[in-house]
């Protein structure tokens, strides 16, 4: 048996939904993946009489594909999906049966339209949180859409092919045998890379609003619920709905959830939303603000929207260290993300860029993967809490080196070694490995701002104790804010004041 009781149990009741046959074609070898990937198509089988199982010579071996009678999809998984994968599998089954997705009409629609042949592969590991958003966005378009397929490639299975491919961060998609992007992508985003967009005209013809949030992520999320609660016209501009942490795996500090992850808080989030008037706009990225007799809103795409208030909560990224060699490694050794890119490394010696509790905690995961990890601190000490530091330097293939900055990262094609300069001596010290994660902290996203608003000198946006900004209607929430310090819960209380304070601000103008 390949699957646990408590994740049979849960499938159990999920193909009781199935609403039509599914046929699962399998080609397998004799190795160990293709034993256990027979398994678990034999155990579904099992589970539901709607699901038949048949041999086929599919491109890769192991891999099946799920299918409808007489009918081939395209969706492939060439590998075992389980994991973070298991709900992308149960989702592929439901929808390949006749289930309808949860998915937006005009999403849909779009996705009908392409004309374009478009054959996706998507690169993925098991542990990866961010790779069932692209496998299912993925998949769902080969199931709607005839001219699309889309198959499900599991790193650790086809190491050989991941390696050749120079793959070393996922998710990576191909899309007809060219790289087509990294990271998460959802599907709208998939959608707007291969040219399937809404009219700039869509924006600029919106009546104004009361309040706009510009953000969406766990502050802009709660500002907008806040406000449509109020009964006002409410709109949210959201770059990617759920923000930062859409890259967030365990959170177990949010008070009364014991544990959850970041993209099951974004959906919920998102949920939460739609169950209000909230005019939301995902997908848009904001570059201009002025105020005028209405505060003004220019879109990447030309759009301008307009309002009478504006809540920006804008978030923050992953910091760069702003080293020759970064830029140009980026997903060819050099990461962000030790949940999603780790096992690509294994049995690799790789550095981590930070002693903060972020970068400690990823070098206690990593190293539970890789061959090697060496931890570079700039300060004469570690930042991260006590407890991580003993769990840190209780591993045996650690190495901690502190006082010293980070001068280059070399490579040719791909990363090869990190340079690294002694504080104290100034010695030019360098390390040959395969990968260089970087966890040193964040900055918020408000560059676009210019001088319009007062930021602190790391550009934060400077508040009051009602989120209000420099400019009068216009109010700011979480962690592009000067708030001391950044928390999903202090996000979510802060957009709530903001939207307030924005409430205030309409009643008393």
């Amino acid at each position: 048996m390949i699957l646990e009781a408590d994740i049979k149990a849960q499938l159990e009741q999920y193909l009781q939904l199935l609403e039509g046959d599914v046929v699962l074609k399998v080609c397998a070898g004799d190795d160990e993946v293709s034993r256990d990937m027979l398994s678990l198509v034999d155990e579904l089988a099992t589970m539901s009489s709607r699901i038949k199982v048949e041999n086929a010579q599919l491109e890769r071996t192991p891999s099946f594909s799920v299918n409808r009678v007489f009918e081939e999809t395209g969706v492939v998984f060439a590998g075992i999906p389980l994991g973070h994968e298991f709900t992308s599998l149960v989702l592929a089954l439901l929808q390949v049966s006749g289930r309808p997705p949860k998915v937006d009409q005009k999403v849909i629609d779009q996705v009908k339209s392409i004309q374009d042949e478009l054959h996706f592969e998507s690169y993925i590991s098991l542990s990866c949180h961010n790779c069932p958003d692209v496998v299912q966005a993925l998949n769902l378009m080969s199931i709607l859409n005839p001219n699309i397929t889309h198959t499900m490639i599991d790193g650790a299975a086809f190491k050989e092919e991941v390696e050749s491919k120079d793959i070393m961060a996922v998710p990576t998609v191909f899309l007809n045998g060219e790289s087509f992007g990294s990271g998460r992508m959802t599907l709208e985003e998939i959608l707007a890379k291969v040219g399937s967009t809404p009219d700039a005209s869509e924006f600029s013809n919106k009546e104004p609003y009361d309040v706009l949030v510009v953000g969406g992520g766990p502050a802009g999320a709660s500002a907008a619920i806040y406000a449509a609660r109020k009964g006002i016209r409410t709109g949210i501009i959201a770059e990617r709905f759920g923000g930062q942490i859409m890259d967030t795996l365990g959170i177990e500090n949010f008070i009364s959830v014991k544990h959850t992850e970041g993209p099951k808080l974004a959906a919920s989030l998102e949920e939460h939303v739609k169950e209000y008037d909230i005019d939301l706009m995902n997908l848009q990225r904001a570059k201009r603000l002025e105020k005028k007799d209405l505060i003004e809103i220019e879109l990447e795409n030309g759009a301008v929207v307009k309002s009478k208030t504006v809540i920006l909560s804008t978030g923050a990224r992953w910091r760069n260290v702003g080293v020759p060699g970064e830029a140009e490694f980026k997903n060819k050794g050099v990461a962000y993300c030790p949940h999603c890119d780790g096992p690509l490394f294994e049995g690799k010696h790789v550095a981590v860029i930070g002693g903060g509790n972020s970068g400690i905690e990823a070098a206690i995961d990593l190293a539970g993967i890789v061959k090697h990890v060496t931890v570079l601190e700039f300060m004469p000490e570690l930042k991260a809490d006590s407890v991580l530091q003993e769990r840190l330097y209780s591993l045996p293939n650690v190495t901690v080196l502190k006082n010293v900055q980070t001068k280059e990262i070399t490579g040719t094609d791909k990363v090869n070694g990190i340079s690294y300069i002694e504080r104290d001596t100034g010695t030019v010290q360098h390390i040959e490995l395969q990968g260089v994660f970087v966890q040193i902290g964040l900055v918020p996203n408000t560059d676009w701002l210019g001088d319009t608003i007062e930021r602190t000198r790391m550009g934060e946006i400077v508040v009051d104790k009602r989120g209000a900004t420099s400019l009068p209607g216009v109010f700011a929430a979480g962690d592009c804010t000067d708030s001391a310090y950044k928390q999903i819960i202090i996000s979510m209380g802060s957009g709530a004041t903001a939207s307030l304070g924005a409430f205030d601000y309409l009643i008393r103008n």
